[in-house]
């Protein structure tokens, strides 16, 4: 056929490591192609003026390829129509659904041959098989490698769950309630994380980080440093003494750093493994280099705390890797405006998770910080009190860090959904209080998520759209100023709790793991599936796969889902002992040479 190839970018920043110069070249040595032309980055495309160049170089197929060349299809498929040609000829080659922006310019060279072939580019980039061990090595243990974990021991293969935390459960263990169904997040997760500590075919690795993967597809070598928690697991019965005699505290992580935690501690009292842990980093003993403290090893009555403990490295065989790395919370201290660090009553969406769970620090009571002084440290602190002040005005303000060019231009998903939860636990649990969402779109895209976003708004919660200019402090008290779009006004509301949905970011640490196993991230950080549509839990390199939000931002019944479909995936290769090998590894005479024999079939 006489093809035409119009090179067309959507996005100005264009595509990184992708030489667009010499893929036209590219294009116009190849059989049958009669026309290369860049038009640029979002063109004014004519459908009148196309048609005739259609006509002028007798074309019979036109293949648009750049970063996003749906977005010019309509066009381009008018402008066929005009020309009396046949519109299924308009063929597209995306340099980004085909992994051309993480594979350079080869990539995107054979993304062009596949359409000049009338080929898709999957069916001719198909990568051969190779021998699989049969362990399964899971990096992360939210409720994503938890969930793969399971259905993968539970077929009676071995799997390796590396968790850097010194306990499994990730975000959700954090949660209090789920939407839409406002479940008990603990009731849904715990149960799966004791089946996880107890499973024979699971060898849990908790405080533990990857050092190195080696190898290939089917059979790659893994080295995991497991750090000392300097408490013995096995004999440790949470009985809380070391704790209680501990002298120095710190931050808590699982509290998102609302509260205090001793040097050694167990994360929240459904932690798995129900152990205690030693912090070296906030811990007298190991601050004095050994001659200070140590009056927990001495108080244990179990004697299982062996401060003299070293890091231990493992090493092990496994046929698949999953990654379940899960994702962190946007820094909200990088918008100033909100007075996020400034206001002590300006908090994040995890931190208000963690006010109103049951196990957190205010023992669920919704409140607002108050001043005391700190007597050993001799400074006035604000903190928070179970006993202190409920909110009577709390403000929820959404797509903090998300959906702005300034920050991060992807919408996060789930803010829309936990903001609406956060309205419905201050209503319920502080019915005399006023709660305002301040919100740019209502995106309710789940099933029951539209009803559940109705049923806010009749509790009494006043949704106002419109952008959050900032927060200010008048007269002692702090104030909202935005804008109410729909009613044409803007806004000075007086607040006493601010509450910032914050937006999801990739997971520390995913760029060195995506170096150590030579995958692509997207141009937000998150890994990059093999296809989106067609196949999102594959990636480039052979036996790797992506569960959950470390791919992309995603709520909890989509994170359990991709999880399955891995399990599934891996399961398909153990059992049959072969999985795919990688399609980084093939090169673009392979994929153009596969392509030409497909077509003349």
């Amino acid at each position: 056929m006489r093809t035409g190839v119009f090179i067309v970018q959507a996005n100005e920043e264009g595509l990184e490591g992708v030489n667009l110069h010499a893929v036209e070249l590219y294009a116009a040595n190849l059989p049958h192609v009669e026309k290369v032309r860049n038009l640029g980055v979002r063109p004014r495309l004519d459908p009148l003026a196309l048609a005739e160049e259609i006509k002028a170089s007798g074309l019979e197929r036109v293949v648009i390829a750049g970063d996003s060349p749906g977005f010019f299809k309509p066009v381009f498929t008018r402008a066929m129509a005009l020309a009396g040609a046949d519109t299924d000829e308009v063929r597209l080659a995306s340099f980004r659904e085909h992994g051309a922006t993480g594979m350079g310019t080869p990539r995107a060279e054979s993304i062009v041959a596949c359409a000049v072939y009338g080929v898709p580019f999957p069916l001719a980039a198909r990568p051969g098989t190779t021998a699989t061990v049969p362990g399964t090595l899971i990096i992360g243990g939210g409720v994503a490698g938890i969930q793969a974990a399971l259905e993968i021991a539970d077929a009676g293969k071995p799997v390796y769950l590396v968790e850097r935390q010194p306990t499994i459960g990730g975000h959700m263990a954090m949660f209090d309630k789920t939407f839409p169904t406002l479940d008990c997040a603990a009731c849904i997760l715990t149960p799966k994380m004791v089946a996880v500590g107890q499973h024979e075919m699971i060898d849990l690795m908790t405080y533990s980080e990857v050092e190195d993967i080696s190898g290939s597809p089917g059979h790659y070598k893994v080295r995991v440093r497991k750090k000392a928690r300097h408490v013995d697991i096995e004999a440790c019965v949470a009985c809380n003494t070391c704790s209680e005699v501990c002298p120095r505290s710190a931050s808590s992580e699982f509290d998102s750093g609302i509260a205090a935690r001793k040097a050694i501690y167990i994360p929240f009292p459904q932690a798995v493994p129900n152990a205690y842990v030693l912090d070296e980093a906030s811990c007298l003993y190991f601050e004095s280099g050994g001659e200070k403290c140590g009056v927990c090893a001495k108080k244990c009555p179990k004697e299982c705390i062996d401060l003299t403990e070293k890091d231990q490295i493992v090493e092990f065989e496994v046929g698949n890797v999953v990654i379940a790395t899960g994702y962190d919370v946007y820094d909200a201290t990088k918008i100033e405006r909100y007075g996020y660090g400034k206001f002590p009553n300006v908090i994040t969406a995890l931190e208000f998770e963690r006010i109103t769970n049951a196990s957190g620090p205010t023992g669920g009571k919704i409140v607002t910080k108050v001043l005391r002084h700190n007597k050993r440290k001799k400074v006035d602190e604000w903190v928070l009190d179970p006993e202190g002040p409920p909110p009577n005005r709390v403000a929820i303000i959404h797509c903090v860090g998300s959906r702005d060019a300034q920050h991060n231009p992807y919408c996060s998903r789930v803010c829309c959904m936990y903001s609406l939860k956060f309205a419905h636990l201050v209503r319920e649990k502080l019915p005399e209080a006023t709660c305002y969402e301040f919100y740019i779109d209502m995106r309710a895209f789940g099933k029951g998520y539209e009803e559940f976003a109705e049923r806010i708004q009749a509790e009494g919660t006043y949704v106002v759209r419109g952008r959050t200019a900032r927060i200010v402090e008048e007269n002692g008290q702090m104030v909202l100023k935005g804008e109410d779009i729909v009613q044409d006004r803007m806004v000075d509301m007086p607040v006493d709790l601010v509450i910032l949905a914050v937006g999801l970011v990739p997971a520390r640490g995913s760029d060195r793991l995506a170096a150590m196993l030579g995958i692509a991230r997207d141009e937000d950080g998150w890994f990059s599936e093999l296809d989106y549509n067609s196949d999102p839990t594959d990636t480039e390199r052979g036996g790797v796969f992506v569960a959950g939000a470390c791919q992309a931002p995603k709520d909890i019944p989509d994170t359990v889902a991709q999880a399955s479909a891995v399990a599934a995936g891996v399961l398909k290769s153990v059992n049959t002992g072969r999985g795919l090998d990688s399609r980084a590894d093939l090169s673009l005479s392979e994929i153009e040479a596969r392509a030409r024999s497909l077509a003349r079939v």
